[in-house]
């Protein structure tokens, strides 16, 4: 019941993790066109290249981020994590 309230108040902060194969720079200049900080980050995955994003936003943002990477890349690997911001860097208001 406490994860329910938690996910309708969305209180937090989440890291957005997005693994694109073929559209890694366009989902980060969407993410960028919307207001949101994005990392991008060259890595190699088990069939070649891939762009590795990160994106620390408000958890209420998460459902948003999700569905803007899912119109640029369907088949993007998506993940969230909780965190707790230490110090300095971008937040989307």
């Amino acid at each position: 019941m406490g994860m329910i309230i938690e996910e309708k108040l969305a209180v937090g902060y989440s890291n957005i993790r997005v693994i694109s194969s073929q559209f890694g720079g366009a989902v980060a200049q969407t993410l960028r066109s919307e207001g949101f900080g994005v990392t991008e980050i060259p890595a190699q995955g088990k069939n070649g290249p891939v762009t590795i994003l990160n994106c620390s936003v408000l958890r209420k943002h998460t459902r948003r981020v999700g569905d803007l990477v899912r119109t640029i890349d369907d088949s993007a690997f998506i993940t969230t994590e909780d965190v707790r911001p230490i110090a300095r860097g971008f937040w989307r208001p």
